[in-house]
């Protein structure tokens, strides 16, 4: 903020700018690991921008001097409760990501079969059929129906 309190500054704006635009890239990287990275700078990016929407002043803390001149408590409040969603939405993240690197050997994100076939699609200027369902429940492979689980037997419990 400036010292008359007039608004943001340019270097603030432009630090919130190249957090989100930074963010966003490597939000649309197939690595876990820089998608981790990207909602973090665009939490943090995103957090700036909302502390510079607020007023400038002193602490809002009633009774320490006159309201005209206090900060305003909301933009405060919501950053707080921005940081505690993005610390758990990164934990789970990271979770995700140190599985993937544990069962495959990397945290690259594959291409499923879908993405595959519109790709080939698009090269060959083709449109993709249709789904027009009423093809029954056995018609269709995609749509699965597990068999119920069978129930394990308790000790001493022989099913008689």
């Amino acid at each position: 903020m400036t010292e008359s309190g007039a608004g943001p500054t340019l270097v603030l704006v432009l630090a919130v700018a190249v957090l989100v635009g930074c963010g966003v890239i490597l939000l649309l990287e197939r690595s876990l690991t820089r998608v981790l990275l990207g909602i973090i700078m665009l939490g943090n990016g995103v957090n700036v921008l909302i502390l510079l929407g607020g007023r400038p002043g002193g602490a809002p803390i009633v009774g320490s001097g006159p309201v005209e001149r206090m900060s305003d408590p909301l933009p405060q409040a919501m950053v707080l409760t921005a940081i505690v969603i993005t610390f758990g939405f990164t934990a789970f993240l990271l979770a995700v990501a140190y599985r993937s690197w544990y069962l495959s050997g990397d945290d690259e994100v594959p291409d499923d079969l879908e993405d595959r076939q519109i790709i080939r699609r698009a090269g060959r200027n083709e449109a993709s059929a249709a789904d027009l369902g009423g093809e029954g429940p056995n018609g269709d492979p995609e749509q699965v129906d597990p068999e119920p689980a069978r129930r394990r037997l308790r000790r001493g419990d022989d099913g008689q």
